[in-house]
């Protein structure tokens, strides 16, 4: 009999085949084996024990209506897997993107071919048709495959062993692996500093957040390399400033304190700030966080020339990590319209009279 899916099976705990192996010399195997042809497709633990112990055991021919190539019997074999209670949701998510993969393959395959012929296959492949489906039919969240697939994209061969085994989450293998890829994404890629001088500054540094994240919530260096609060410090801001210039500097709660630090360090002095209210709560370890600040700073003489108070809270919805509403922007073109002006670790191209200074650009 041949056996060449059998690396479509997950393995066994040692624990698991011994148990299985004990049933079926004292009990013998009791359910038949099933097969396509002479292609063994379920029951391969099984028909290994035979093997060994030289036990009987009997076969039984699956409808050729649902399984007739090689996709179609991997599909099944998979699916199949999927009513094992013992598959841990690492090896559950595995199988839903294997599967969603034959299925895209399938689908292809199928393109073009006549839709007023009977298709006998067709109902077998209806109830998964969507990686939201397949992730049903897996038991796991859409958004556990997602990352299971980034894992098993970039993660090292260390981290993968090590969440097969079950000794590190899914979501901490996730949270590894996307460092590595961010690590790999910005390895070598220096930025030349801007050498002109600059009147209106606005910037979000990546701030290092060590531990002062709750478990749980996701952390800056999750999305982008972070840097050290000393590091901040030393950029040669005070290179590029104007004699009289403003700072907008963005800051979470969390850093509040020490961003001080990077205010004196780049020659500022603290004004006042802006609140954002984010609406959509963020965790934290003493409140539920909303809401983070745009400190406003300044060197030498630099009032707003435009007198038009704006309200210290805005209210905007936040979005995808990080990124800020433009509507700050407008607000210090309307106080500070004169001046060359720069953004410092930008994420999108210059707009207007602005120009950008980033690694993510």
């Amino acid at each position: 009999m041949k056996t060449p899916y059998v690396n479509l099976i997950p393995e066994l705990t040692k624990e698991e085949f011994e148990l299985l192996e004990k049933s079926c010399i004292k009990e013998g195997i009791r359910e038949a084996l099933l097969i396509w042809s002479d292609t063994l497709l379920d029951g391969h633990n099984r028909y290994k024990i035979a093997l060994k112990h030289n036990l009987k055991y009997e076969t039984k021919q699956i409808d050729s209506k649902i399984v007739f190539d090689d996709t179609s019997a991997r599909i099944w074999i998979l699916t199949n897997q999927l009513s094992r209670r013992n598959l841990s949701n690492y090896q559950r998510s595995v199988i839903a993107l294997q599967l969603e993969e034959l299925i895209k393959t399938k689908a292809k395959a199928n393109q073009g071919k006549r839709t007023d012929l009977p298709q006998n296959s067709a109902k077998s492949y209806q109830p998964i048709e969507t990686r939201k489906e397949i992730a049903k039919s897996a038991n796991v969240s859409h958004d556990t495959i997602s990352k299971v697939k980034v894992i098993q994209k970039s993660a090292t061969p260390e981290i993968i062993a090590k969440v097969e085994a079950g000794d590190i989450s899914i979501n901490q293998a996730y949270q590894k692996t996307k460092q590595i890829v961010i690590k790999e994404k910005y390895a070598n890629k220096e930025i030349p500093f801007p050498t002109d001088k600059y009147r209106v500054i606005y910037a979000d540094p990546p701030w290092n957040y060590g531990n002062t994240m709750p478990i749980g919530s996701t952390n800056a260096k999750d999305y982008y390399p972070t840097m050290p609060l000393q590091k901040i410090c030393d950029l040669p801001i005070k290179d590029m400033v104007a004699d009289d210039a403003v700072l907008f500097l963005w800051v979470t709660s969390p850093l509040l304190e020490e961003s001080f630090q990077v205010i004196k360090a780049w020659g500022f002095k603290y004004k006042s700030s802006f609140i954002w209210d984010k609406v959509k709560h963020n965790m934290g370890f003493y409140n539920s966080v909303r809401h983070e600040f745009l400190l406003i700073c300044t060197k030498g003489s630099c009032v707003p020339e435009n007198k038009k108070l704006f309200d210290s809270v805005q209210v905007i919805e936040r979005t995808e990590h990080s990124k800020k509403p433009e509507g700050f922007r407008d607000i210090i073109d309307t106080i500070y319209p004169n001046g060359k002006r720069i953004e410092l670790f930008a994420r999108t191209k210059a707009k207007d009279n602005w120009e950008v200074w980033g690694n993510e650009l």
